[in-house]
């Protein structure tokens, strides 16, 4: 199933999009499951499953204002330096990394499809990260990766968008800079690990107007999806509805001589073959 979260008249509607068309679940089960996190916690994916069945969409697609599928999880993990030859291009002699870097971002830093992501006031350094999103369907701490698999409900995609200028001003972290309002997105929807099996492998695709930037496989990343929920539960409890961005290719708009940074009007659209395509054109902040 494809599940996504939307705007209807103020108020956030989640449901099941098929074709070009979304099956509303929150009037049916919003009394027991008012969002999309509630349904995951609940393991009640069945009975979405029931509601669905037969029904022809309640609303196009085109129409609804997407909201990141899961608006406000408790945790969104963003994981550096994942893929291979991105150690390489930091150019500085060093080892294929021990430990994953990991970072963390608000909810209030990330946007939906289709919806504008911000270029800040204060930089020029828009960037974008074109990345897979695993989503936590059962809570967990101390995960082996036997068994971590089983934790995964879904997947996403995520441009998570940096601030270059602004992720050095801390000697030690880079929070700033991938934190500003607006300035990523996550979606368009989550793909059940039914229908999109989490062991991939996964392409991933990111385009800047039209123009291919970055392109890898998840058969090329350093830490597996498996190892970092088992890391990650060493130190924290996971919850349903926690989201993972599991790190980006190479060809990040910095790596570029000169760097091209994003600018109001470009359209920037993350791509993997069985999840769909999460685009955003970018805006100045207001």
């Amino acid at each position: 199933m494809k599940l996504c979260t939307y705007l209807v008249d103020g108020k956030n509607q989640y449901g099941v999009v098929i074709g070009d068309g979304v099956v509303e679940l929150s009037e049916p089960l919003g009394s027991e499951f008012p969002d999309l996190r509630s349904l995951i916690a609940a393991d009640a994916l069945a009975k979405a499953r029931v509601v669905a069945a037969g029904r022809k969409p309640d609303r196009r697609l085109s129409e609804l204002t997407l909201l990141s599928p899961i608006p406000a999880p408790e945790k969104i993990w963003c994981i550096g330096v994942n893929y291979r030859d991105r150690n390489a291009e930091y150019k500085d002699n060093s080892d294929l990394p021990k430990y994953p870097s990991l970072f963390v971002r608000n909810p209030s830093s990330i946007v939906g499809s289709g919806q504008p992501i911000e270029k800040p006031k204060v930089s020029e350094q828009l960037d974008y990260e074109g990345e897979l999103v695993i989503v936590i369907g059962k809570e967990g701490r101390h995960i082996g990766r036997e068994n971590a698999w089983s934790h995964i409900f879904g997947m996403t995609l995520c441009n998570e968008g940096s601030v270059r200028d602004w992720l050095h001003h801390g000697k030690f972290n880079v929070t700033q800079g991938k934190n500003f309002d607006r300035s990523g997105s996550i979606g368009p929807w989550i793909v059940t690990a039914d229908e999109c099996d989490p062991k991939g492998p996964h392409d991933i695709i990111t385009r800047v107007n039209g123009e291919v930037r970055q392109q890898d496989s998840t058969e090329r990343v350093m830490f597996t999806f498996d190892y970092l929920i088992s890391y990650l539960s060493t130190f924290a409890t996971l919850k349903p509805g926690d989201m993972i961005a599991t790190g980006t290719p190479t060809g990040a708009g910095a790596r570029f001589t000169p760097p091209r940074w994003l600018k109001p009007g470009d359209v920037v659209e993350v791509e993997s073959t069985r999840i769909g395509i999460l685009r955003n054109a970018v805006a100045e902040e207001k």
